[in-house]
């Protein structure tokens, strides 16, 4: 069945599209910008200790003000 025949199959193709596009673009960014991943280990074995309180990580910022987040613990 070739897609210009069946135009049903249009909207299937482009939200699986879609859909896979967004899901390789998250798996990109947790891969690249998530404190929990080193991809250094000899230099920066650990990321997560050079993290700023107010550096903000997680996608979305619920009713949270990095700004304002003081350091609570001990530098390493």
């Amino acid at each position: 069945v070739l897609v210009h025949t069946a135009f049903d199959l249009i909207p299937l193709f482009i939200f699986i599209g879609g859909g896979a596009t967004m899901s390789a673009l998250y798996l990109g960014r947790l891969a690249l910008r998530n404190p929990d991943v080193s991809w250094d280990r000899k230099n920066n074995p650990e990321p997560w200790n050079n993290l700023e309180p107010t550096q903000q990580y997680k996608l979305f910022k619920v009713n949270m003000d990095y700004s304002k987040l003081k350091k609570n613990g001990p530098d390493f």
